[in-house]
């Protein structure tokens, strides 16, 4: 039986034109089964954060069983400020344009609120883990702390670790897709000028726009 393919979407920050040119680009097919992962970091910086945000709402809305979306940084600190848990004026994360694309779109809507609530930390087959910055090496996944998960840089890229399925994750930008054995970087800097990238895991397709 043929493997059904599963596309995976680096980081976003709010560049919903780039989303939506890269979602008529991929040869995605969910009455297949085919899979859509989005790593996280679907806001701040960016001009369109709601947009980003109403986007992947509709496709998890339309496709449940195949659609996964992963918490980043961006949204764990989101989360925590309209929970009233942070204060985030003293952080330069961008989210200043976040709050401004909600304040042309207010009020805030309770299906956004849910999305923010209801990402998933990580994401696992049988041949690949989804996360949004990487893994600690030496941890069992489901020991793995939420903060490694979301923001873990050099400890992980640095290292050599085989967790046994290739971890696929976003967070540090790169000029370029990071492929190699056990690895797969897909943050190829898309609110710095860069590209929004997509791979094509099964195939080992790259697209990006």
């Amino acid at each position: 039986m043929e493997e059904r393919r599963i596309f995976a979407v680096g980081d976003i920050h709010g560049c919903r034109a780039k989303l939506d040119k890269l979602l008529e680009k991929i040869d995605w097919r969910p009455e297949n089964q085919e899979e859509l992962v989005f790593l996280g970091d679907y806001i701040d910086r960016g001009p369109d954060s709601f947009g980003v945000v109403e986007t992947v709402i509709a496709l998890k809305e339309a496709y449940p069983r195949v659609v996964t979306t992963l918490k980043g940084n961006h949204e764990q600190m989101f989360t925590r400020f309209i929970t009233l848990q942070e204060d985030l004026s003293l952080r330069d994360n961008g989210v200043a344009t976040t709050m401004k694309s909600y304040d042309e779109n207010s009020p805030f809507p309770a299906s956004h609120l849910r999305f923010y609530l209801n990402l998933e930390l990580y994401y696992e087959t049988e041949k690949y883990i989804f996360v949004h910055a990487g893994l600690r090496p030496g941890i069992p996944l489901s020991r793995q702390s939420e903060d490694d998960c979301l923001w873990i840089r050099n400890e992980f890229l640095e290292s050599d670790f085989d967790f046994g399925k290739t971890v696929v994750f976003g967070h540090t930008p790169l000029r370029e897709p990071f492929i190699c054995a056990g690895r797969a970087g897909l943050d190829t800097g898309a609110v710095f000028g860069g590209p929004l990238t997509c791979a094509e895991l099964v195939t080992g397709k790259i697209i990006s726009v």
